[in-house]
């Protein structure tokens, strides 16, 4: 038996970030995606062109991104989600994994919320919705505010940048929370990929 060879799993991450806190994230996803192999495509949402969204068309996996404001997720990423209602009718994006992170300025802000519309709207899309994949960090006496997942999310990575902060002033440990996301979407395509690629071959 020949063996198969799953192609490059393609990510595109695509955000909106009002003042720059959730861009330094979804580099920090890019960065994970792509040292864990993955062809990745940077997409600004409240700036997208035809050729990003024939990216967020082809790709096998999409992580969405946007900051929390008023407890929910940015009027520019929902102008981009009504966007896509097209292809929610044709069923472009079903079967794709999916994603998503936050960044708010309080330590809960209320991200849940956001990410559980990120999670319902990849839904709505037939999509295939992949979690953090982390314990809780800083929740116990030896604990750190330098773990990973310290703020405690699963349903995606959820960050927290003081109001007043600049974008130098997104915390290490969320950085690299996104990375981890990045690398384990990625992962995920890859197996997904390469089970479609065996699954056609045993089919020919």
């Amino acid at each position: 038996m020949s063996q198969v060879v799953a192609p490059q799993p393609r990510v595109v991450v695509a955000f909106h970030s009002g003042y720059g806190h959730t861009a330094v994230l979804a580099e920090a996803v890019q960065r994970g995606a792509e040292k864990a192999g993955a062809h990745v495509t940077f997409v600004a949402v409240d700036a997208i062109t035809d050729e990003q969204w024939h990216e967020l068309d082809t790709a096998d996996a999409v992580i969405f991104g946007a900051p929390t404001y008023m407890g929910g997720a940015s009027a520019g990423f929902h102008a981009f989600a009504e966007a896509t209602s097209g292809r929610y009718l044709n069923g472009t994006w079903a079967d794709k994994i999916a994603a998503g992170f936050t960044n708010s300025a309080s330590k809960s802000g209320d991200k849940l919320n956001t990410l559980n519309f990120l999670a319902a709207f990849a839904a709505q899309h037939h999509m295939i919705w992949v979690g953090l994949g982390l314990a809780p960090g800083w929740n116990a006496l030896q604990a750190s505010e330098n773990d990973l997942n310290r703020l405690g999310f699963w349903v995606g990575a959820g960050a927290q940048t003081p109001q007043d902060g600049g974008i130098e002033t997104v915390h290490e440990a969320d950085i690299a929370t996104a990375e981890h996301l990045g690398a384990r979407v990625t992962a995920q395509a890859a197996a997904l990929t390469a089970g479609r690629a065996a699954l056609a071959e045993v089919t020919v």
